[in-house]
């Protein structure tokens, strides 16, 4: 048997604030510019969780992917889905919900989910253009 990768690509929109609260006004302006509005901004995140691992000989799946998308769907698109990550979840309360820490609280809220013999990869898309993964 080989390994394989499945993906499934999801999406959520949320906002959000860049912010360090041990830093004064213009620190953290000069650092995350725009992204430190105190009115928040938003994103339109797209979300690709990959699956690693040995695809079952009775069904050929590495994981059934209605179940995958089901379970992303309940475990981070309704958690996250039209929020302010800042204020409405408890995941960054003391985090700075950074394009990358984003995609490690995603990370961990599905590994306790899925087989651990299968390889877990995020890939998070806060812009088109900008992309983080994790692990890396």
């Amino acid at each position: 048997m080989h390994k394989v990768s499945v993906f499934r690509k999801e999406h959520f929109n949320a906002a959000h604030r860049l912010h360090n609260p041990s830093w004064d006004d213009a620190q953290n302006k000069a650092v995350f510019g725009k992204c430190n509005n105190p009115l928040y901004h938003g994103h339109n995140y797209e979300l690709i969780v990959q699956l690693t691992g040995m695809p079952d000989p009775d069904t050929g799946y590495v994981m059934d992917m209605k179940i995958l998308s089901d379970l992303i769907q309940a475990e981070i698109c309704e958690r996250f889905d039209h929020r302010n990550l800042n204020e409405d979840c408890a995941e960054f309360k003391h985090i700075n919900p950074t394009a990358e820490n984003i995609a490690i609280v995603i990370f961990e809220i599905l590994r306790k989910k899925i087989d651990p013999q299968l390889d877990l990869r995020i890939r998070l898309y806060e812009t088109e253009r900008n992309f983080v993964e994790y692990p890396a």
